[in-house]
């Protein structure tokens, strides 16, 4: 599980085992977590679940995402 970001608590991570899906990121901090697809083409990221999440913390990964995510999408590709 490589650790691309660690951003205000935030871990932003990737599973060594999911290299048939297209890109994505997770994001976990003490009980909670959530995976969220990234498309390039329409520069957008949707959630695909969450876990002990608020929408204060989805708001604030989103935002992560986002102002990370072409060096995100860069890793995801070099480790995929």
């Amino acid at each position: 599980m490589p650790t691309v970001l660690y951003i205000r608590g935030w871990r932003l991570f990737f599973y060594s085992n999911e290299r048939d899906e297209p890109p994505h990121i997770h994001a976990r901090k003490g009980g909670a977590e959530c995976k969220c697809w990234l498309n390039p083409e329409t520069f957008d990221v949707n959630e695909d679940y969450s876990y002990g999440m608020s929408p204060a913390d989805r708001r604030t990964v989103r935002q992560i995402i986002f102002e990370h995510f072409d060096y995100i999408l860069s890793e995801y590709h070099k480790f995929h």
